[in-house]
């Protein structure tokens, strides 16, 4: 007879997008789990690492187009976990970083229910990693902060442009692609001069990885042109002057170790 105490909730970050890039627990987890619900976000490769037979529900959400709403996939967390269910609740990235883990905990531990979250690394980390600009650099950012560029229902942003508008600091845009017209405008007339390098990322750590060199007076336009698949990361700041050199480099080592595999 099915023990129907309740069940346990597991708010996991599945990293940015390679699998190789998970926690051991998060990929322990999965193969555990009785139902994984998840994000749009997680990319095929994570999916693939879910056994058959697991109950998957997909929550994805696209702007304008969300097939549950936030107080549903609540509501369904509750439903899922009295039944005695292990519930993993994936998501990209990390769950407390613009993933409203914390939200959804909330709820569950309101009900009961035990809560338990796995970081995950999150986009800003493997947008880095991938392209090699570093978060921080001596002589270029002392300090890096990480902003969203969406709000809720199309509102306006109300970030505090004064603060963000620091040249010793790498600035972070999650989800901006929408609004980096206005966060380029802001952010130049709170003092960060045109040309300071932006480098947009689009699927970071995945084969459908793109990116776009620009700076704050081109960033916009320069989107607008290429349409890279949301979403899409915005890295700012003078971390990213470093990257044209980082590319360079990554070309030629990968030309030679393919002249390397034919000697």
């Amino acid at each position: 007879m099915r023990d129907f105490s309740p069940g346990r909730v597991f708010l996991i970050g599945a990293g940015p997008g390679d699998p190789e890039l998970m926690t051991l627990k998060a990929a322990r987890l999965l193969q555990s789990a009785d139902v994984v619900v998840h994000d749009r976000l997680v990319s095929d490769g994570i999916m693939a690492m879910i056994p058959d037979g697991v109950r998957l529900i997909d929550v994805g959400k696209m702007a304008g187009h969300h097939k549950l709403a936030q107080d549903k996939i609540n509501t369904l967390l509750v439903e899922l976990a009295l039944a005695g269910h292990r519930v993993v609740r994936l998501k990209g990235g990390d769950p407390l970083i613009f993933g409203r883990g914390s939200e959804e905990a909330e709820v569950l531990r309101a009900a009961g229910i035990p809560v338990e979250y796995v970081p995950g690394i999150t986009a800003a980390q493997g947008a880095a990693a991938a392209t090699g600009v570093p978060l921080t650099h001596r002589g270029l950012a002392t300090g890096v902060r990480y902003v969203t560029g969406h709000r809720a229902k199309d509102a306006g942003l109300d970030l505090d442009w004064a603060s963000l508008a620091s040249e010793d600091t790498t600035l972070v845009v999650y989800m901006g692609a929408a609004n980096i017209a206005e966060i380029a405008f802001q952010l130049m007339r709170h003092g960060l001069p045109a040309g300071m390098p932006v480098l947009a990322v689009s699927g970071a750590t995945t084969p459908q990885e793109e990116r776009i060199l620009s700076t704050l007076g081109s960033v916009a336009a320069d989107v607008a042109t290429r349409a890279p698949e949301a979403p899409v990361l915005f890295m700012i700041g003078r971390v990213v002057e470093l990257y044209p050199e980082i590319a360079l480099a990554d070309a030629l080592a990968c030309e030679g170790a393919g002249m390397a595999a034919y000697a």
